[in-house]
């Protein structure tokens, strides 16, 4: 008698999600059609091989995430039919990151890495010694969408225009507290200041809006920290005894911020 074959744990586990996941702006629902862009149809046939019938995951930031299938295939277009709903769409950390632009990759690590992190928004400000003058926002938010297709967030967070130190501070919500690199050493240690942001959040039973604004490489201005000392919803933070790097500084602060205060807490829904 032949022994029976024992399933493997490939076998046995199970079925493996679509590689296949894309942002779009469409509608998404039941029975629906997509008709991608040039540059994700091209995506999907010259980068990824994909064949008439694979599946691809969609999401649009609003209508949750949805499985779908490749209907036709183009050399500059491909149809997606809408098959099923997958997850709905959940309420996420209100959580945003101003920071002082730095160079070119460094700002794409910036933007990709806070995007898994789940950042909501990305606000690009102008110090006093800000060394880029300019910041590419569509090449930001591309980056953004490619990190929120590959961590399986449902949304893409808003990449705002540069906006000045000054303007920024004045038109700031009192509400949402802004927790600020103190590279002079005298600030809250991050754990603290979010430890207190989670003991308020669960008080008032909610995910208070905060936000992280890291410095230049230089450091603010002598105006600039005196301007800081006097808003009362900012908080002057510390990250330890090393320097850091300011890109360090935004993705050390943010991950400290999620873990005691942000969804870390949670449990991934797959």
């Amino acid at each position: 008698m032949t022994p029976k074959k024992t399933a493997t744990p490939e076998e046995t586990a199970a079925p493996r999600l679509p590689k296949l996941r894309l942002f779009v702006a469409d509608d998404l629902g039941d029975g629906a059609t997509i008709a991608l862009g040039r540059e994700q149809s091209q995506y999907l046939v010259n980068v990824m091989r994909a064949d008439t019938g694979d599946a691809v995951l969609l999401f649009n930031g609003r209508d949750g995430e949805w499985q779908s299938e490749i209907a036709a295939l183009g050399k500059r277009a491909v149809e997606l039919r809408i098959t099923g709903p997958l997850r709905p769409q959940a309420v996420e950390p209100d959580l945003w990151l101003a920071f002082a632009p730095i160079k070119r990759g460094r700002i794409d690590f910036v933007a990709a890495k806070a995007t898994e992190l789940g950042v909501a928004r990305l606000i690009p400000v102008m110090t006093a010694r800000t060394q880029m003058t300019r910041v590419n926002t569509r090449r930001l938010r591309a980056n953004a969408v490619e990190a929120a297709e590959q961590c399986e967030r449902l949304t893409v967070p808003e990449v705002s225009d540069p906006v000045s130190f000054a303007d920024l501070m004045s038109a700031w919500p009192a509400d949402r507290r802004l927790l600020v690199g103190d590279e002079t050493g005298g600030g809250q240690p991050v754990a603290e200041a979010a430890g207190e942001i989670a003991a308020h959040g669960v008080a008032a039973n909610a995910n208070l809006p905060c936000a992280v604004l890291v410095g230049p490489e230089g450091g603010f201005a002598a105006d600039e920290l005196d301007l800081l000392d006097k808003l009362p919803f900012v908080i002057k933070i510390g990250l330890g005894p090393r320097v850091m790097r300011a890109d360090t500084a935004a993705i050390a602060a943010l991950s400290v911020i999620q873990a005691i205060a942000g969804d870390w807490r949670d449990r991934r829904s797959r």
